[in-house]
């Protein structure tokens, strides 16, 4: 499988730079177990591409410098977010992830607070489903909307009808929550064998479906 889908300037291809695993857990604060996860669960990691002023010809701002892109080779078809919240927290910019493994692809990236005088901050992560296409826009008047792009990029189209990026991330963050919510419901009804624990779950349940509900209308 053609594993390089982006349509990227060749001033912005690093030649396929490989970066050492040992780069990011050598000198890193990180317990043995997570040592162990990027040798047992990391093939290698290639950085695919440099998305700056003088390869792609869009301004930074003062919040992002530049984005990288990353190509991950996983040994398992299993992609591990806790090593990549250690490579996040080493590099101090955007990075959207490029996941290999076999014939199956899938993307990630990370939504960052990102401040050029302090260290980041991981709010959340977003991925695709494994092979699913995404469509990447490269474009726009600055590194950080670009950033943003890439961002929505992973976002259902019911929640991106919203024009403000911030109020997009908001309703998102809400309508998962609230899916992942009804889901455990769900599981506990099944599972529940005293009627009137069932019906007081079946209320919590009807209430959190409204919500959901409300959610979807409000953003079409």
């Amino acid at each position: 499988m053609e594993t390089d889908m982006f349509a990227l300037p060749l001033s912005a291809f690093l030649n396929n730079k490989p970066i050492p695993k040992t780069k990011f857990y050598e000198k890193a604060s990180i317990s043995p177990k997570l040592k162990q996860q990027f040798i047992d669960k990391i093939q290698k990691i290639t950085w695919k591409y440099k998305l700056a002023e003088d390869t792609i010809g869009i301004s930074k701002t003062h919040n992002v410098n530049e984005i990288e892109i990353f190509e991950i080779e996983l040994k398992a078809h299993y992609i591990p977010v806790d090593v990549l919240k250690v490579i996040d927290k080493a590099i101090p910019y955007p990075i959207l992830y490029q996941f290999v493994y076999k014939q199956n692809m899938a993307y990630g990236i990370a939504l960052k607070d990102i401040n050029e005088n302090q260290p980041s901050v991981l709010r959340n992560y977003y991925f695709s489903k494994w092979n699913d296409v995404l469509n990447f826009d490269f474009t726009g008047l600055d590194l950080e909307k670009v950033y943003q792009k890439l961002i929505l990029a992973f976002i259902s189209d019911e929640s991106k009808r919203r024009e403000n990026f911030d109020e997009i991330i908001d309703t998102d963050t809400k309508r998962k929550c609230l899916e992942k919510e009804i889901e455990t419901l769900k599981n506990r009804i099944r599972k529940e064998k005293q009627f009137n624990r069932k019906v007081d779950l079946n209320q919590s349940l009807v209430e959190k479906e409204k919500q959901l509900q409300s959610i979807k209308e409000h953003s079409a």
